[in-house]
């Protein structure tokens, strides 16, 4: 894994909030239909929490969670307003730049990935960019679903429920 100075500041929580809120489809690159994944675990939220139509992105297979997946951005049957991707560093500034060429309005790198040379292709096509961050937590933030374990649990209170 490369290790980058970080030098690039992304947006604000309320500026996250706002791409959350004018998003309303979501590509998933390197979206996975194995269980244990954190796109699989992403995927599974967005499609039942979350208003989004949600597309997944894996050029080796052909459904997930009952949906058809695509090779490329450039085959899906709309331009996805947002990029989530779980690909490896190295990967990054192509992605960007295929999110960039399909006309996408933001990429967003997830949890632990960090990518300068992707961020500055995406932002001087003109798309946010959002690193080292989880659509999945952020969405659940902003909208009261985020327990500590990262599950909604169904409960509002303000004392912590003990689990059976």
């Amino acid at each position: 894994m490369t290790v980058e100075t970080r030098t690039w500041n992304g947006p604000s929580a309320p500026e996250r909030l706002s791409i959350l809120r004018r998003t309303e489809s979501i590509a998933i690159v390197g979206a996975s239909n194995k269980p244990s994944r954190a796109s699989y675990f992403v995927a599974t939220y967005l499609q039942s929490s979350s208003p989004y139509r949600v597309y997944f992105i894996n050029p080796v297979l052909d459904e997930i969670l009952g949906q058809p997946v695509y090779k490329s951005l450039a085959d899906l049957p709309e331009t996805p307003d947002l990029v989530d991707v779980f690909r490896k560093h190295d990967d990054l500034p192509g992605v960007a730049q295929e999110a960039a060429e399909a006309g996408a309005k933001t990429l967003w790198l997830q949890l632990g990935s960090w990518n300068e040379d992707a961020a500055r292709i995406a932002e001087d096509a003109g798309l946010d960019v959002v690193m080292d961050r989880c659509v999945k937590i952020e969405h659940a933030r902003f909208h009261g679903g985020l327990h500590l374990a990262g599950f909604n649990t169904g409960v509002i209170s303000s004392k912590r429920q003990v689990l059976a």
